[in-house]
C-alpha cells in the first residue's frame, strides 16, 4: 500500500512538472507559430468579411475580401466591381478577424495563382480595368497580355470598350508596380 501511495505521489508529481514546463513554452511556442504566417495567411481567416486596405499609390481601399491568392486579394467594393489589390502594395490592414488560415505550405495549384494569372484572367475576359499604380497614376483600358515582368495595357476611356479606335496607346507597366486593378463597366456613365 505504501508503495502504491508513493508511485501515484511520483505520478501526480511528474505530471504537475509536465503540464508547468507546457505552460512556460506555450507563450514562445505561440510566438514561434505567428512568426511564420503571412499576411496572406492572416486576411486568409477574413475572407467573407469586410476589410480596408491602405495601399501604396491607392490609398484606402475597402470591400467585402472574396479570396486570397499568394500575393493578391481580391474584394467586392459593393458597387458591381472587383478590386485586385497586390498584397506588396498593402501597408496596413484593418478590419480583421481573430481567425487566421492555416499556414500550411500551399498546394502547386494554389502557389501558381499568383497575380500574373489573375492578370491573365482579366485579358481572356477582355475586361476594362484601371490600375493603380504605386506612385499613384491611374491607367484605364484592357489587359493585353501579361508577361514574366509586366503587364501590357491597351488604354482607352474608362468608359468605352477596346475597339481599334478607341484605343490611344498600347503601354507596358511593370508588375511590381501595380497596387490595385478595378474592374470597370464600359458604356456606364
Amino acid at each position: 500500500m505504501r508503495w502504491q501511495q508513493l508511485f501515484a505521489d511520483l505520478e501526480a508529481e511528474f505530471e504537475e512538472s509536465a503540464a508547468g514546463e507546457e505552460r512556460a513554452q506555450l507563450p514562445s511556442r505561440s510566438r514561434a507559430e505567428v512568426g511564420i504566417l503571412r499576411l496572406a495567411d492572416r486576411l486568409g481567416g477574413a475572407v467573407g468579411g469586410r476589410v480596408s486596405l491602405r495601399c501604396r499609390g491607392a490609398g484606402e481601399v475597402a470591400g467585402v475580401l472574396t479570396d486570397v491568392g499568394p500575393d493578391w486579394v481580391l474584394l467586392d467594393d459593393g458597387q458591381g466591381r472587383e478590386v485586385l489589390v497586390a498584397l506588396p502594395a498593402v501597408v496596413a490592414v484593418t478590419g480583421l478577424v481573430r481567425a487566421t488560415a492555416p499556414a500550411e505550405p500551399a498546394s502547386a495549384v494554389r502557389a501558381a495563382l499568383d497575380l500574373r494569372r489573375a492578370l491573365r484572367g482579366l485579358a481572356r475576359d477582355r475586361s476594362a480595368v484601371a490600375l493603380v499604380l504605386d506612385d499613384g497614376g491611374v491607367l484605364t483600358g484592357t489587359v493585353d497580355r501579361v508577361g514574366a515582368d509586366f503587364v501590357e495595357l491597351a488604354e482607352h476611356a474608362a468608359d468605352d470598350f477596346r475597339r481599334a479606335g478607341s484605343v490611344r496607346g498600347v503601354r507596358a507597366v511593370v508588375l511590381s508596380a501595380v497596387a490595385v486593378v478595378r474592374t470597370l463597366v464600359p458604356g456606364a456613365a
